[in-house]
């Protein structure tokens, strides 16, 4: 017999006073704590949050469940008391010095089930107003990964909706808009429960023995509130984006206001400054224009605004002299779907500098438009000196997990300002990001290239431009050093020397994927395949392409965090690949993960100054001249080239691809491994016949930097003569945020449940990795899609066969993937209809873009299908997937098929 619900004591709280506030709600300080199970890194998305429960049946208190942390192998349900919004959890009697001595700190991720109880109740007791609307609730849930409420009875036909909370504490996330599963009594309290799903992560949340304990212990920080808004549309200052003015001049024209739609669909239309002193003539002095446009802000396009959405609204910022105000005050003119119109005041609050000298300089924020539409900041440190007038090579800095590079100034601090280069200190979309990979890693290959056009776009900085499409010293520290192993090998042309500090090798190899539920359950073969996604990331994997570049890798001989043997290994893989490779090993003895003069010492200063001295920043040629090299590819979009080589196409996506060039006095021999077509930047230098896999390649005459490409037809290699070589673009998910503007999430025209999940899903793109996202009913996608105004972005499809842009889209036949009636068939063969079915498709009009279609028949299946959005690292995702049921009890294992 299940355990009657316990009574809790509540701590009222009102957020807000005043006329309008007709609803109250409190929130109990008892939880009711199950745990802990094992879990590996991100597993948590394939499992049911409410694992090992199933929240449309009664809770009974007394149930133990199996659990290999806990002695005698099961735990039950125990109590914590949070105070304040603030709830520790941890679980004292696991012996987890014994786990850890055998599975390493691994064995310290874990996940736990939290529950409370919620009060909401009329602001006037025993109020007998029956036309109270349902109120939402603004929730904020700091490093909780998933939460959802739920009434307080069990209902068979409920399905939770669940809802990201801020698992990485980042400060510009806001809270999520939660509407309740059921309406409240307008008469008296109704009580609801909130579900947490507790996820220690070693990396997000440290090793417990930093503070002097064995015992992992979960910190969340939590408000409920009654959302309580005055206005339709309200500014969002966190997500404003600014540039700072040097001598009253824009450092960018990138400007972006921040706005969240309360309630109905808003577009944007037009924007104004509105500065008194900037006012336009009167009419009776029309004549004098001195003043007229001096300072524009125009909106790049319109942007429309789901209900509860945030964007960030993009404004092209232009000027004919400088501004010596310290605030902007703009209005923004938005029309509502209904044809409401409304006015938004904004003001910007403005950074001025001074022009930067051989002794004075600060870091200065700039911005550009990520993906053309996106406002972005980054930081730059300007130079001592001009290099008479000659292009000079930046330092590209990729900072830590978690450091906010415009809230924490140690960053800057840590990097000595150089002679003759520019410091550029890219954030990666957000402090976490995607550890430099994918988007993070094109956000900061876009700030080099945004500094060229400011640096270009102003004549007093014309002295101290760098080149167009510069290459860079890359250097970072933490996840910026593992960023730096990534991006110098993704992009070996592209970079100078590498200094990466304090870096892990890949993220199996830091936090190793032990004790998992999912194991257990999955044929290897299958498992490979969702493993393959992983490939990507593994830096190992791709130190080969590094032939030829100089690297100095430092490390603290005592890192805590990051075992030093990480750096150790990485040197040892790049010797075992090229025995006289120009690398160089410092590491430092006593010094721990973080230390000051991490970079600010003379052995890596020199380092950068000789790296600086030898290079052409416009012309990779003056460095990397190896005559023997191997270039290994996972995904060929995600790759540049190295000494002009590059692979475009493989022969089986998911696995490795490798060219092994050997360019001599008298022939240029090539050797291929699973590829299907590559590129040269022809020299030269070259012969005209090409050894490729043994066989003679004839090739015509093409003058010094001509691109040249070859491809494996009908059992041998071709040259070809057209330039539009498609770059292949499989292997992961995740490839989906590479996108070439804002994404756009397409739904069906009255599902209220997939509207939600659109919502959320935008809310979660704008909290990672600050993408924008804009929200269209698919019947609108459709007449967009006649009329050739369809968005080059990327695009999410939601729902299943009531999405009619689907039915569109499928109707083409360029996947395996079909629609016949209502149901989603693969190779002709009908999919299960309760499966989760998620899968990458060509773009409609753009060739080089992505379609993620998510296809579900039923609103469980569309929770599942939402916990599977690769919005992080290490969550294994290829191309395709499907997951019944059974993920919610044994995770990955779960998974029905899979594959690229």
């Amino acid at each position: 017999m299940a355990e009657a619900e316990p009574q809790h004591a509540f701590d009222l709280r009102i957020p807000h006073k005043g006329n309008e506030t007709r609803w109250t709600v409190s929130i109990s300080d008892e939880w009711d704590v199950l745990g802990p199970f094992p879990i590996h890194a991100r597993e948590q998305h394939f499992l049911s949050p409410s694992f090992p429960i199933d929240l449309s049946r009664v809770v009974d208190l007394s149930l133990r469940y199996p659990s290999s942390y806990a002695d005698g192998g099961s735990v039950g349900w125990t109590k914590a008391t949070s105070s304040n919004g603030n709830l520790a959890v941890s679980f004292p009697d696991v012996r987890w010095d014994s786990l850890r001595r055998t599975e390493g700190w691994a064995a310290l991720q874990h996940h736990s089930l939290l529950r409370t109880a919620i009060v909401i109740q009329p602001l006037l007791s025993g109020s007998t107003d029956e036309t109270l609307s349902s109120p939402r609730l603004s929730v904020s849930m700091l490093q909780g990964s998933l939460f959802t409420i739920t009434p307080s009875s069990p209902n068979l036909n409920f399905t939770p909706k669940w809802y990201a909370g801020n698992i990485y504490a980042m400060g510009a996330s806001l809270p999520q808009a939660v509407s309740l599963p059921e309406p409240p009594s307008p008469t008296e309290p109704t009580v609801y429960h909130l579900f947490l799903s507790g996820d220690y992560e070693i990396r997000l949340f440290g090793d417990p023995k930093a503070r002097g304990s064995d015992v992992p212990e979960l910190q969340i920080s939590y408000t409920v509130e009654i959302e309580h808004p005055r206005e339709a549309l309200t500014v969002q200052p966190t997500h404003h984006v600014v540039p700072d003015f040097v001598d009253g001049w824009a450092f960018g024209d990138a400007f972006g206001i921040g706005l969240r739609s309360v309630d109905g669909w808003w577009t944007v239309t037009d924007a104004k400054i509105h500065n008194e002193e900037f006012e336009l003539p009167t009419p009776t002095a029309l004549h004098d224009t001195s003043s007229l446009h001096d300072y524009q802000v125009l909106p790049l396009r319109p942007s429309r605004l789901a209900p509860t959405q945030t964007r960030i609204i993009p404004l092209r910022f232009t000027q004919k002299k400088p501004l010596c105000a310290s605030e902007l005050h703009l209005e923004l003119s938005a029309t509502s779907h209904t044809g409401v119109s409304l006015t938004i005041h904004v003001t910007l609050h403005v950074k001025q500098q001074t022009q930067w000298n051989s002794t004075r300089s600060s870091p200065i924020k700039a911005t550009y438009f990520f993906a053309g539409s996106m406002p972005t900041g980054f930081l730059v440190t300007p130079p001592k000196e001009q290099k008479n007038g000659q292009l000079r090579t930046p330092l590209l800095a990729l900072h830590g997990a978690g450091v906010d590079i415009f809230a924490q100034d140690f960053w800057p601090q840590a990097l000595p300002r150089q002679q003759y280069s520019w410091i550029i200190m890219p954030i990666g979309r957000t402090s976490w990001g995607l550890d430099w990979h994918g988007p993070s890693a094109e956000d900061a290959w876009s700030t080099v290239d945004a500094l060229f056009q400011i640096l270009q776009g102003h004549h007093r900085w014309h002295p101290w431009r760098i080149a167009n499409n510069s290459r860079v010293v890359l250097l970072g520290h933490s996840n910026g050093g593992q960023g730096t192993w990534y991006m110098a090998s993704r992009h070996p042309d592209r970079v100078v020397a590498a200094v990466p500090a304090a870096a892990y090798i890949k993220s199996q190899a830091y936090i190793p994927l032990t004790l998992s539920r999912s194991a257990h359950y999955m044929d290897p073969s299958l498992r490979s395949i969702l493993e393959s996604s992983l490939t990507p990331d593994d830096n190992d994997l791709f130190i080969s392409n590094l032939a030829g570049t100089p690297v100095l890798a430092v490390h603290g001989g005592d890192d805590e965090n990051v075992p030093v043997w990480h750096t150790r290994e990485a040197v040892s893989v790049f010797k075992t690949w090229y025995p006289d490779a120009n690398i160089t090993f410092k590491e430092d003895a006593g010094e721990s993960h973080w230390y000051p003069t991490v970079f600010d010492n003379d052995e890596v200063q020199d380092f950068i100054r000789s790296a600086v001295k030898q290079a052409n920043p416009a012309d990779a040629s003056s460095l990397h001249s190896a005559s023997q090299f191997t270039l290994t590819v996972a995904v060929p979009r995600e790759s540049g080239s190295l000494n002009g080589w590059r692979i475009l196409q493989l022969r089986t996506p998911g696995r490795l691809g490798r060219l092994t060039v050997e360019v001599s006095s008298e022939s240029v021999s090539v050797k291929t491994q699973n590829v299907a077509a590559f590129s040269i930047k022809w020299s030269t230098s070259f012969f005209d016949t090409f050894i490729i896999d043994d066989s003679e390649v004839n090739v015509d005459f093409a003058g010094e930097g001509t691109q040249l490409s070859f491809v494996y037809n009908s059992h041998r290699w071709q040259v070809l003569h057209s330039q539009n070589l498609l770059i292949q673009f499989s292997g992961r998910m995740y490839n989906i945020f590479a996108t070439a503007g804002p994404l756009t999430i397409i739904i069906p025209n009255n599902s209220s449940s997939v509207q939600s999940a659109a919502a959320r899903l935008a809310h979660d793109l704008d909290t990672y990795h600050k993408l924008d996202a804009e929200i269209v009913y698919a019947e609108a996608a459709v007449r967009q899609l006649t009329a050739g105004s369809l968005s080059q972005g990327n695009l999410i499809l939601l729902g299943g066969a009531s999405n009619t842009f689907t039915h569109r889209l499928l109707a083409a036949k360029h996947t395996v993937f079909s629609m016949n009636g209502e149901y989603i068939r693969i190779r002709g063969k009908p999919v299960d209809p309760t499966f989760a079915t998620l899968f990458l498709h060509p773009h409609s009009t753009n060739p080089a873009g992505l379609v993620l279609i998510s296809f579900t028949s039923n609103d469980s299946a569309l929770e599942r299908a939402m916990r599977l959005f690769p919005m992080r690292t290490g969550i294994t995702l290829p191309d395709w997937i499907m997951v019944s049921d059974l993920t919610d009890s044994i995770g990955s294992g779960g998974v029905q098929a899979a594959g690229l």
